[in-house]
Order: structure tokens, then C-alpha cells, then sequence
């Protein structure tokens, strides 16, 4: 089953889905002319962070998005990365992000644009604007597909197996655990999941942030070269010279595409449906906030992790990076972040997947999906990581597909950013 799961994996994330989301990520940004470097005099503007009379505020829906995004692949997805495409895969991951912002921005004014009370996100803008409800359903199925496996069990699997590293417990009284504390927060709705997104992303933010700036300090000597590294390893400088560059680099840049895109999400459709609970359904503000989301989750998290990594840890371990400055809290600390990232992951990917599902179902059966929604998410700790990692790239790709194709073609009705 691995090697049928691989060989699709590798069938659908081919060089024209990459290809697809460069081209995409590149007209928007010159459709959009250069949006990205307005980012900072929109946060700047202290009226971007109002938010309207209903829904969540706009500090909620950020740290919804946010912590959907910021999931385990922010430290193992990103030590993944550097395994299989090495140093060079951290370019490859900014400009995914770079090209990102400039998609995000775009599903969020087309969802603005189109959403209502019964459809958001990209279902609105495929079902309406392209007047197909059949491309949205696929959609809605493969947001749903991709819900169940990179928002929920890859998340409980990754921070898990960290987890009994450093504690002795079943894996069958872990699950049942997770179980019972992600239906705790999803059945309370946005407002529930919002608030404690709210409370929990800032708080192991902060804390993974101080650590690594610590390790940076440390092996402040080994900065340097690990920039270099990034670069020369990007371009295939050193591979070229031994006549393997092109296996080898297109290597690093599938690695360094899938592991940013599966860490930030854009071109997936997942961030317009989490900034369509916001109060303020502002085109503009929408769209400039989610483009923070992507630049503080691949350009800064990623990056520090990539950072230490290259720094302090020969094997490309987290765990040996952190532990120069950590020692023997390494483990605690690590499965503490990891916990919860995932968690705030899960609780943000499953008002995508109950969206989507709402929209498969017109509304119906949304308490049965709460409960296997809890129950798949945390099966994640009892199946083994690679088959779930392959799952949750096939899902992702299948969403970026029709997802692409609606931005492609609803170019003309998403304008550039005007300060108010």
C-alpha cells in the first residue's frame, strides 16, 4: 500500500501542479504589483485590525488561520525537508511562501466577494464565480479528505511519537485522550475554537521563538555558512560539479515547494474558509491578514527551525539543535510545542472540514462529522507516520488543483490592496 500511495503521490505532485503554483503565485504578484512589501504599512494601519458586529474578532480569526497553518510541520515537516532536499530547500520554501502571500491574498478577496452564510471559501468562489457546483463539491471532498489527514492525524501522529519519547504511555490511552480534549473544544464552534487558539499559539510562539534565538546565539559562528549553504545548495552549485545537479536539484525544489505549502497552505483554499468566520469581511483586510499568516509561518517559524537546524544539529535534528541550549529538556519542551501546534492545527482544520462537509451535505449530519472528525484525528497516534504523511501531500494536491484553477480564471475580480 506505501509504494501504490507513493507512486500517486508522486503522479499528482509532478512538475506541472509545481509549475502551476509558481505561475499562479507569480501573476497575482504582478497582477497585484508586488502586494507582498505592502504588508508592513498594513500593520502599521491600526484600523486593519477592527473587525465587524458579527463573527469572530479579527485577533481570533488570525490566531484561527495561524494555528491552523503552524502545525507540526513547522518542526518536523521542516527537518523533513532538510533530510531529503538539504539546505537548499529552505530558498525553495521562500518562494513558495513569497509567491503564497500574493495567492492567499486573492482566495480571501474572492471569497469575500462571493461567500454567504450557507457557502464559504472556495466552494462560493468555484460554485459562483466559475458556475460549477461539481468542481466544488470535488473541492469540498478533498478539503475534507485533507481535514481528516493533515489536520488531524498527522498532527497527533508527529507530536505522539515525540511525545513517548520523553513519557511511558499506550498509545490506545493517548488516543482516547486526544479524543475527549478535541471534541471538548469543537463542539463548542468557532467562538470555541477561536478563543482557544487565541490563548495557546501566542503563548508556544513566544516560547519556541526564545529558545531558538538562544541556540542561534550559541552557534552565532555557524550562521554564515548555514546562509551560504541555503544558496549554494538551492542552485546546485556543488551537485552540478559532480554531474548530478539535475536529479538533485529537482529534489531540493519539490521538497522545498511541498514542505512550504503543506507548513503555510496557500493555493490549498484552507485560509479563505478560516477568515470567512471573521466579523469584518473587509476585501482587502481579509486578504493583507492572511498574508501575514503565510510570511510569520514559513518566513519566520520555518526559518528559525531551518536556522537551528544548520546551525547546531549535523544529524538535522531538532532535538540536537535544541538541546545545545536545553539539555535534558529538550524532550519536554519539544513535545510541549509540538502538542500544542498540533492541537492548535486540528481544532483550526476542523472548521475547514466541517465547511466543506456542510457544503457535500447542505448542512446535515455536521454532529456525526464532529465525532469522526475526533476519532480519525486521533488515530493518528496508532498508524505509522509515512503513510500518513503520503495521504495528507495527495489530499493537498488534489485541493490545489481546482483551487488554482478558479484563481486563474477569476483573475480579473480580485484587486490590489488600497490603504483606507
Amino acid at each position: 500500500m506505501e509504494i501504490f500511495l507513493d507512486k500517486v503521490n508522486s503522479f499528482i505532485w509532478s512538475g506541472g501542479l509545481v509549475t502551476l503554483l509558481l505561475v499562479t503565485g507569480a501573476l497575482y504578484t504582478i497582477k497585484l504589483k508586488g502586494i507582498q512589501f505592502r504588508l508592513p504599512s498594513f500593520l502599521s494601519d491600526r484600523s486593519s485590525t477592527n473587525s465587524g458586529n458579527s463573527g469572530l474578532s479579527q485577533r481570533k480569526t488570525v490566531c484561527l488561520s495561524l494555528g491552523a497553518a503552524m502545525g507540526t510541520g513547522n518542526i518536523t515537516g521542516v527537518a523533513a525537508a532538510l533530510a531529503c532536499g538539504g539546505p537548499g530547500a529552505v530558498f525553495w520554501m521562500w518562494l513558495s511562501a513569497f509567491l503564497g502571500m500574493a495567492l492567499v491574498y486573492a482566495e480571501n478577496s474572492l471569497s469575500a466577494i462571493y461567500s454567504d452564510d450557507e457557502v464559504k471559501g472556495p466552494m462560493a468562489y468555484i460554485s459562483k464565480g466559475l458556475d460549477s457546483r461539481k468542481l466544488a463539491a470535488f473541492f469540498a471532498l478533498m478539503c475534507t479528505g485533507a481535514a481528516l489527514g493533515m489536520g488531524g492525524m498527522v498532527q497527533v501522529n508527529a507530536f505522539s511519537s515525540s511525545l513517548t519519547t520523553c513519557v511511558s504511555v499506550r498509545p490506545l490511552f493517548l488516543a482516547a485522550v486526544i479524543f475527549i480534549l478535541i471534541l471538548a473544544v469543537i463542539t463548542g464552534g468557532a467562538q470555541r475554537i477561536g478563543s482557544a487558539a487565541e490563548v495557546l499559539l501566542p503563548a508556544a510562539a513566544a516560547a519556541y521563538t526564545v529558545v531558538c534565538i538562544a541556540v542561534l546565539i550559541r552557534n552565532r559562528s555557524s550562521v554564515p555558512t548555514a546562509v551560504s549553504g541555503v544558496f549554494s545548495s538551492a542552485f546546485g552549485t556543488r551537485q552540478a560539479a559532480g554531474g548530478i545537479s539535475g536529479y538533485t536539484l529537482s529534489r531540493v525544489i519539490s521538497t522545498g515547494l511541498r514542505r512550504g505549502i503543506f507548513s503555510n497552505e496557500a493555493g490549498l483554499g484552507s485560509s479563505p474558509i478560516l477568515h470567512s468566520a471573521a466579523g469584518n469581511n473587509d476585501l482587502s483586510s481579509q486578504g493583507m491578514w492572511s498574508m501575514f499568516e503565510v510570511f510569520f509561518d514559513t518566513f519566520f517559524c520555518c526559518t528559525l527551525t531551518a536556522a537551528v537546524i544548520l546551525c547546531a544539529a549535523p544529524d538535522m535534528s531538532v532535538g540536537t539543535a535544541l538541546g545545545s541550549v536545553l539539555g535534558k529538556l529538550t524532550s519536554p519542551f519539544l513535545s510541549a510545542e509540538l502538542c500544542v501546534f498540533a492541537f492548535c492545527t486540528i481544532i483550526g482544520w476542523y472548521y475547514c472540514g466541517e465547511t466543506a462537509f456542510r457544503y457535500l451535505t447542505r448542512g446535515r449530519y455536521t454532529a456525526v462529522f464532529c465525532i469522526i472528525y475526533a476519532a480519525a484525528a486521533s488515530s493518528g497516534a496508532l498508524v505509522s507516520a509515512h503513510s500518513v504523511w503520503t495521504l495528507s501531500d495527495i489530499f493537498n494536491g488534489l485541493m490545489a488543483f481546482p483551487n488554482l484553477l478558479a484563481l486563474i480564471l477569476l483573475i480579473g475580480r480580485v484587486k490590489p490592496y488600497k490603504p483606507r
